[in-house]
């Protein structure tokens, strides 16, 4: 398969389980919720949903392995790897608050070569592959062009369990705060990623994120006209937990 064969079809597994978190939040049991540290919880739907993308996955590229948040699979492949994230937004989903999505990028080696996030509330497909330009439900997007920070929209995520960079964090809040037009907090990185692909938001920022928070948003974004660094400007942001993408027009004091 190409990769853009791959990543359509991506997308139609994206949405499967998209389709399945929706159906299950009509009726979802809390009394099964989990806690895999302190506020990180985990329930049986995002369970199950990585099984089923997993599965699906294991059909289009059987070679493959899996970089997967709740570890439901750890074979790991010796080129290519799908990092995926079956529920970006878990708090929002327990609690009934419409923001979370499916994330799915794949790694050939060490190279980031599609990424799909499906943002289930909205029904928006957001999809990228390797020098193919990055799509919202079939339609080409690409990122914002304000580079005049008081004209722009930010985006960020709070820790929630590492608070080592706290400070310095609250200090970086105070000055987008002050400068910006505003500042959103989705509590999904996958989705700010992708509304940072389309234009909605300008830059986003955020620390202690894993490989499966951002790989597929990652893409997007670059495909999407836009730069995506750690907070040196370095490209160790897939498993480095710190990243900064933007439109590639805007400078946040990071480092």
């Amino acid at each position: 398969m190409t990769h853009e064969q791959l990543t359509l079809s991506t997308c139609k597994i994206a949405r499967k389980a998209g389709k399945f978190m929706a159906e299950e939040r009509k009726s979802f049991d809390t009394s099964k919720i989990e806690t895999k540290g302190l506020h990180d919880l985990v329930s049986y739907v995002d369970k199950e949903s990585e099984k089923l993308i997993i599965a699906q996955l294991q059909q289009i590229l059987p070679e493959a392995g899996f970089i997967a948040e709740e570890g439901t699979n750890d074979k790991r492949g010796e080129r290519f790897n799908w990092v995926i994230d079956p529920l970006d937004g878990t708090t929002n989903y327990i609690q009934g608050v419409p923001i979370y999505a499916v994330s799915i990028g794949l790694l050939d080696n060490d190279e980031l070569v599609l990424g799909v996030v499906y943002e289930v509330g909205r029904d928006e497909c957001f999809y990228a592959w390797k020098n193919g330009g990055a799509y919202l439900n079939g339609e080409p997007i690409h990122v914002s062009d304000r580079a005049d920070i008081h004209d722009t929209l930010l985006a960020t995520g709070f820790p929630y369990n590492d608070f080592s960079k706290l400070d310095d964090y609250m200090e970086i809040l105070k000055w987008t705060m002050k400068n910006a037009r505003g500042v959103r907090r989705l509590g999904s990185a996958a989705t700010d990623l992708a509304y940072v692909a389309c234009g909605r938001f300008d830059a986003f920022w955020e620390y202690d994120l894993k490989p499966w928070d951002v790989a597929a948003g990652a893409v997007i974004v670059n495909e999407a006209g836009g730069k995506v660094t750690d907070y040196n400007g370095g490209t160790n942001y897939l498993f480095g937990r710190e990243i900064v993408a933007s439109n590639g027009l805007l400078e946040l004091p990071l480092k």
